[in-house]
């Protein structure tokens, strides 16, 4: 079995203009460190473009219809005062969407063990009637809905670690007692959500950390909420909101994890993941605004989803 890496060239022309932390450099960054000697067993996989009828299993026809009104055929447009487009930031958006749903095709059929698809515009906080912070649609959502309807899944558990709290994903599956959403984050901080109270139905786990947070705390989060959240819940498919902003030498938040941090929490969710669902695990880029620190982030990342 074998990991698979998706990317796709349409996501280095979603051009956020001069200065905008999220960034074509970003993925520039990434690809860097996985084409890197110890990285050559990867399978790397063209992202395919994604179809509306995929996104309509999140958001609306409306919806798509006002994001894709919004891309100028020229220069730059906003969808809010932090989310930009340019002319081709409809075709990343939507090879963002074609990669994680063939992920969820290629692991569910055990052509592979598991996938990272390092992608932009992020997608987590975008919700069902509104982009969003960087993200114009939410991939992790979609890719989860896409297992359930399309591939026949029950249970997805999505987990997320960026610094910045998911709150389209914990919107949109806020009632949806089958798909959990676990979350490590910065509290308070953008977007203003992702509280203790937040529940849901039983299936929203938010494990908010202080400015400051460093490894010790971030593993008593993971280790007393999220994992053993995870473990009751009994996951059919594992997917994860890959964000890497929470490490020390990022600029856009202050908690201080490190490239230790993130191998081991992605050994834990690997072992959750075979216990429960194959080994079956998509990974999907969200932040991560330091670039060498992206880099080295998604390279430990990736070094252990490879160990599988």
């Amino acid at each position: 079995m074998s990991t698979f890496l998706y990317t796709h060239e349409s996501f280095l022309q979603h051009d956020t203009g001069s200065g905008h932390p999220e960034c074509a450099d970003r993925l520039r960054s990434i690809s860097i460190a996985l084409n890197q000697p110890e990285f050559a067993n990867l399978i790397r996989m063209p992202a395919p473009s994604g179809s509306e009828k995929q996104i309509v299993l999140i958001h609306p026809q409306s919806q798509i219809d006002r994001v894709f009104q919004s891309i100028p055929k020229s220069g730059s447009g906003y969808l809010d005062g932090d989310t930009v487009v340019s002319a081709n930031s409809g075709a990343a958006a939507l090879h963002a969407v074609g990669a994680v749903c063939d992920a969820i095709d290629h692991v569910i059929t055990k052509q592979a063990t598991n996938a990272f698809c390092a992608v932009r515009p992020p997608g987590h906080h975008a919700e069902t009637n509104r982009a969003m912070g960087f993200c114009l649609f939410n991939n992790v959502a979609i890719a989860a809905q896409y297992a359930r309807l399309q591939c026949h899944v029950d249970r997805v558990a999505i987990v997320d670690f960026d610094v910045h709290h998911g709150n389209g994903t914990q919107e949109i599956f806020y009632s949806e007692a089958n798909v959990l959403y676990a979350s490590t984050h910065q509290y308070p901080l953008y977007p203003g959500t992702g509280g203790l109270n937040e529940t849901g139905v039983g299936n929203i786990f938010n494990a908010p950390l202080s400015a400051g947070a460093d490894t010790r705390l971030f593993q008593a989060a993971m280790g007393e909420r999220i994992l053993p959240a995870l473990i009751r819940f009994k996951p059919e498919l594992l997917l994860i909101s890959a964000g890497f902003d929470a490490h020390k030498d990022d600029p856009l938040a202050s908690l201080n994890l490190v490239e230790d941090d993130y191998a081991w929490v992605t050994r834990e969710l690997m072992d959750i993941a075979d216990k429960f669902c194959e080994g079956r695990i998509v990974s999907m880029l969200e932040g991560g605004y330091n670039l060498s620190a992206l880099a080295s982030s998604s390279a430990a990342h990736v070094r252990e989803l490879m160990t599988a």
